[in-house]
């Protein structure tokens, strides 16, 4: 296997120069450990560990490798199948959370991902307001979209679900599909091709892991039935990772996310419909409540705009607004920090230079 199979091209060789001229080699990270990375570098695969130094410079843990990104590494004379990872290569996409027991943290979920499907279930688990959440993080994401709606064969009501996800969708491929027979899964071929990089997303359950199988044309990844009780889905992929297909197409599976805090999403993306009224509205200003010529407030007692997207779309707009204000804080908190630091490291240097003085 050569690099370019591991989807390098030459933007990414040009970034790796610098590196290059310093006696490192690139590898892709395709999982992450609890201490390391597992690294391929288009001959073998590898373990690496980050350096002093790029932990102690990374401003945050976002900073650090993610599977899908591309390092620069320096094997270790002692053991020439474990590196030292110095960089991470500019991402050219990134599929990102807000942590969500940290506020204002970043957390990467997959990053330099070409198409993102966003999985969703047809079943009881079916839910437009959480496809519109993952939705406003895939445009924010760089990577193209696509929804693929899995499970048809147990949803008698399926062209009419395809329908109402076409409708909050506009613009985005949607494809309904069964998984487990493989009825339907030929649509996705335009999207499945060598050296490109897909990522699939979704909650537990939706059928992720039975939809690598089919694309991998092996059982890579344990399956489980859902729970007869509650139709729940059960945790199958307990981490990220990347897999090479026979057809050369590069796959990364993700655990079931049980909460998709978004992190700088652009929700007008993903709610256009709703920025086109609100651009309509008489006052520039207006807070689409009680004030006079409200185009939104039209449209929702005129049945034109669902209500149920309208409150799907106040609630992302204010988890945008807290994530930009914690984003901030922790900015500033990080920016005295380093003052300080600074200040602190002049003044000990003059207290040598002086003598202790």
């Amino acid at each position: 296997m050569k690099l370019a199979a591991l989807g390098w091209d030459e933007s990414f060789a040009a970034a790796f120069a610098p590196h290059a001229a310093a006696g490192l080699q690139p590898a892709r990270v395709i999982c992450e450990l609890k201490h390391a990375y597992a690294l391929h570098t288009g001959h073998d695969e590898i373990l690496g560990e980050c350096t002093g130094r790029l932990l102690h410079t990374a401003a945050s843990r976002a900073d650090l490798p993610a599977v899908g990104d591309w390092v620069a590494a320096r094997p270790r004379a002692a053991d020439p199948r474990r590196v030292d990872i110095h960089a991470v290569l500019p991402r050219r996409t990134k599929f990102s959370r807000r942590e969500p027991h940290e506020p204002g943290v970043e957390q990467i979920i997959a990053a330099n991902v070409d198409t993102v499907f966003l999985v969703s279930a047809l079943d009881a688990e079916f839910n437009l307001r959480r496809i519109e959440r993952y939705l406003a993080v895939a445009w924010e994401s760089g990577a193209q979209p696509v929804i693929v709606l899995n499970k048809s064969d147990l949803c008698p009501a399926t062209d009419a679900r395809h329908l109402e996800v076409e409708a909050i969708a506009p613009g985005v491929p949607v494809v309904a599909l069964s998984a487990g027979t493989g009825n339907g899964f030929a649509q996705l071929r335009p999207w499945l091709k060598q050296g490109r990089t897909l990522a699939l997303l979704g909650s537990s359950g939706v059928g992720k892991s039975t939809l690598v199988n089919l694309m991998m044309r092996d059982d890579v990844q344990v399956t489980q039935e859902t729970r007869s009780a509650d139709d729940k889905g059960r945790h199958t992929t307990a981490r990220r990772e990347l897999f090479v297909a026979p057809s050369g197409m590069l796959i990364i599976d993700t655990p079931g996310l049980r909460e998709l805090q978004i992190w700088e999403a652009d929700i007008g993306d993903t709610f256009a419909d709703i920025a086109e009224l609100a651009a309509r509205c008489k006052f520039r200003d207006c807070t689409h409540g009680p004030e006079p010529g409200c185009a939104v407030r039209a449209a929702l007692e005129g049945g034109v705009l669902d209500a149920g997207r309208w409150t799907s779309f106040q609630k992302l707009a204010r988890e945008q607004a807290f994530v930009a204000r914690q984003t901030d804080r922790r900015a500033a908190q990080a920016n005295k920090a380093k003052w300080k630091k600074l200040h602190l490291g002049l003044r000990a240097r003059l207290r040598i230079e002086h003598g202790g003085d």
